[in-house]
């Protein structure tokens, strides 16, 4: 009897095992978001120089997050509305994230143009009008936000879909057409509990300047981002993100009028923004649901030499720097992701379209993303052919860290693409 009861208990540990091992494997989701709006408001920065007061807002700044786990890999994916977001900020938060490895913490920024310096421009004295205490502030919403969200991990399904969005959003500054009109989008949906069925998160990946109402007009502000977050959470429930992608020389925001003009207006931010959610809302609505998607990270750190002087003055006498850091190079982290059927990678600055074409064509899969301006924002990143070559060019390779930037990050990001699996989707 006593042989047969120890027989019992042994089964019955074995199988409370075995559960808990099946229910570590499900794939699961979580989203959280921190409003990062300064009060009393802040001088809005649009890139180099000074930047402007302001004197009103229109819509409130965010640090949207998502998290991910399958196994013991775990990935959080930052977007935060500001026109850039160095590693030292996001390391500062990293570091107060625990329960996800510091390189599976991936943190983008939007780039719109109404938000405070978050690079901390030094001026032609070297002096910088960033507000630091409100930079640190916000670095603590980032890592509270994806705390949050991990305590809220629970089972979810993906639904992931990339098409051409349709309609007056986007187009190249510089050459109308030569831009790229896919649109990608990752939505989890629960599949358990009250919320079964409904989406958590709807994250849009688009490559756009949210520029509309830019920095000259004194008003703070998400830009198109907060008409699309908003429209996005009406329709499909949740938590909206967006991630930008190749948008540098110079794919901007269509607000062109008949007359010539453009519109710079918060009514315009809402006509482009909510354009943006309905067609990724209809790219995605018809996309198979994923079940046991597959969870992939890998990370590594690529550098890039400086050779443009007045980059090279920003980042000496930015009061955010690294530490005996090397003045003549950038390191950066350079992230591939699978996402089920997506396949991610992180583009460190502005990769100009053709990079971002040419990168996503050799992808292992059919949907591919790129997250621009992610873990590190380094102005504009061209190929050697492009720099400095044309009139329209001189702009967006002064504000380059160099010819090389682009081959460089080519080269790697195929190189890390090689040495990846393919984004095959599901175990089953």
């Amino acid at each position: 009897m006593y042989m047969k009861r120890k027989l019992i208990s042994y089964l019955f540990i074995l199988i409370l095992i075995q559960g808990y091992n099946s229910y570590a494997q499900i794939f699961k989701a979580a989203a959280a978001v921190k409003v990062i709006t300064p009060n009393p408001l802040l001088p809005v920065s649009g890139g180099i120089g000074t930047p402007n007061p302001s004197t009103k807002k229109q819509g409130d700044l965010y640090a949207r997050v998502l998290v991910l786990e399958k196994g013991d890999t775990r990935i959080a994916i930052v977007n935060v509305d500001n026109l850039g977001w160095s590693s030292i900020l996001g390391n500062k938060s990293r570091a107060l994230i625990k329960g996800i490895a510091p390189e599976n913490i991936l943190i983008g920024c939007t780039h719109t143009h109404s938000a405070p310096d978050a690079y901390a421009f030094p001026d032609e004295t070297g002096k910088s009008n960033a507000d630091l205490h409100y930079l640190d502030w916000c670095t603590q919403q980032i890592a509270d936000a994806v705390n949050e969200a991990l305590k809220n991990l629970a089972p979810a399904s993906l639904k992931i879909a990339v098409g051409e969005a349709k309609g007056k959003i986007a187009y190249n500054y510089y050459a109308d057409q030569l831009y790229d009109p896919r649109c990608g989008i990752i939505q989890a949906i629960a599949t358990s509990g009250s919320n079964k069925g409904k989406a958590i998160a709807t994250l849009v990946n688009y490559a756009i300047h949210p520029e509309v109402i830019g920095s000259g007009q004194g008003v703070l502000s998400p830009d198109l981002c907060g008409p699309f977050y908003q429209r996005i959470e009406e329709k499909a429930g949740g938590i909206a993100l967006f991630m930008n992608g190749a948008q540098g020389g110079m794919v901007t925001a269509d607000n062109r009028r008949d007359n010539g003009k453009e519109a710079n207006d918060w009514n315009e931010c809402i006509r482009i923004g909510n354009l943006l959610a309905d067609e990724a809302l209809r790219i995605v609505t018809g996309a198979e649901e994923q079940k046991d998607p597959v969870l992939y990270c890998t990370a590594r750190t690529i550098n890039f030499p400086i050779e443009s002087e007045m980059m090279k003055f920003i980042l000496e006498h930015s009061p955010l720097k690294q530490k005996n850091a090397n003045p003549n190079v950038a390191s950066t982290q350079l992230n591939l992701l699978n996402i089920g059927t997506a396949q991610v990678l992180t583009i460190p600055g502005e990769a100009l379209p053709n990079i971002g074409y040419y990168v996503k064509r050799h992808m292992k899969t059919t949907n591919p993303f790129l997250f621009g301006l992610t873990n590190d924002a380094f102005g504009y990143m061209l190929t050697k052919v492009d720099f400095n070559s044309f009139k329209r060019y001189e702009y967006v390779s002064r504000t380059s860290l160099g010819e090389m930037t682009g081959e460089i990050y080519m080269n790697e990001a195929l190189k890390l693409i090689a040495e990846s699996p393919a984004a095959t989707g599901t175990n089953k």
